[in-house]
């Protein structure tokens, strides 16, 4: 295997930044910064609101049209709760991986990249190649339309951007679509035994979430055989429910939360839709009852889904680079669909397996982070000729 000694000294220093979603990224990005603006390449911030998290930009090489964008989201998902057998935010190379909180999902990508932009300064790029790290990917792809934004009306139009999650470095031009959901259900309350004078909070949302129950099993039921995606429809699930105070009390509150997982051409907001007008219904029963009742539906995040394309040169530049023939499709949701949406060809792929992504005792393969290094080497070497 080529030495990869100087992309391993670059994941340590990534991982070590706890960049948990709930936190800030901000020091990871400052380091970013100054290793870039040390090697004489200008690095810009897209912050959010309050200025405690930024997505950041750079350009390696001229500032031209037909550049690669490498997208990386920098924050990751908590440890809290999980058993580790390591430090999470201190590398751990053992049995030929690497084990961190982040070296799959997915600082390796990124890491292996900027180990890699002194090799790009050298080779003289005739075709810029653009970084691009974002924040808040974790909790719904948050951060990176603002960025995709300024990218779309500042940059010279990039030819293609690879998004670097874990994929195993395999070719993945597909990804679902993702939308989530609290529906916040207000009841009236009363003694227990007076079950004709209260609604309860708990007993309504038990009805809502049955019908999302309902809506996923009609769409398994009408999936479509041939559909690449697995499952290949559609599906929705509730994973959060709180409610009530005591047994013989009449539930005043409830919520709960759903996600929404879209394959591409099923439009997501038929199936909101279908959801709200149910919840309508239960809310008319309910004030039938007692006029205060209420069902409130909060979208909280909306990512869309990445369709698969005959004509995309992203794919086509990644599959001529790995030799493969063929691209594949995921079930998760990722910020290539942001991309795509915002008009550039867009790709999947990445060093890693997302099978180990969100778990405890995270680890990368060293043959995967060398996989990653020749890839970004042969990019190299397209964009400077």
């Amino acid at each position: 295997m080529t030495d990869i000694s100087h992309q391993l000294e670059w994941i340590s220093r990534l991982v070590a930044f706890d960049t948990t979603s709930s936190k800030s990224n901000l020091a990871l990005i400052e380091d970013v910064e100054t290793y870039l603006g040390d090697l004489g390449i200008d690095s810009f911030r897209v912050a959010n609101d309050d200025g405690t998290k930024a997505n950041l930009y750079a350009i390696v090489g001229p500032d031209c049209e037909g550049g690669v964008v490498l997208s990386g989201h920098t924050d990751v998902v908590p440890v809290t709760g999980q058993d580790w057998r390591t430090d999470p935010w201190e590398v751990v190379e053992k049995d030929g991986r690497l084990y961190g909180r982040g070296v799959a999902d997915m600082k390796s990508f990124f890491a292996i990249g900027l180990s890699l932009v002194p090799e790009m300064l050298r080779a003289g790029l005739k075709r810029p190649i653009i970084f691009a790290l974002s924040y808040d990917e974790e909790v719904g792809c948050l951060g990176a339309p603002r960025m995709i934004a300024e990218l779309a009306d500042k940059i010279p139009s990039p030819a293609a951007v690879i998004v670097g999650e874990p994929t195993s470095m395999k070719v993945i031009d597909g990804h679902k679509g993702i939308a989530s959901f609290r529906v916040t259900v207000t009841g009236y309350t009363t003694h227990s035994s007076q079950t004709d004078r209260g609604v309860s909070a708990v007993e309504a949302a038990a009805k809502l979430i049955a019908k999302i129950s309902d809506m996923r099993a009609v769409r398994a039921k009408n999936a479509d055989p041939s559909s690449p995606f697995q499952p290949p429809y559609s599906s929705m699930t509730v994973n959060v429910v709180r409610g009530g105070t005591q047994l013989n009390i009449m539930a005043s509150e409830a919520y709960f939360e759903w996600d929404l997982r879209v394959v591409p051409g099923d439009p997501p907001h038929e199936i909101i839709e279908e959801f709200k007008d149910f919840a309508r219904g239960v809310e008319a029963e309910m004030r039938a009852v007692a006029a205060g009742c209420r069902i409130d539906v909060e979208q909280m995040t909306n990512a869309p889904f990445l369709a698969p394309s005959a004509h995309n040169p992203s794919a086509d530049l990644a599959k001529s680079i790995t030799g493969q023939n063929a691209t594949g499709v995921v079930a998760y949701a990722a910020e290539a669909g942001q991309f795509q949406e915002a008009g550039f060809s867009t790709v999947l792929c990445g060093p890693g397996s997302i099978d180990q992504a969100h778990q405890p005792d995270e680890f990368i393969s060293l043959e995967q982070i060398g996989e990653g290094a020749a890839f970004l080497r042969k990019l190299i070497e397209r964009m400077s000729v």
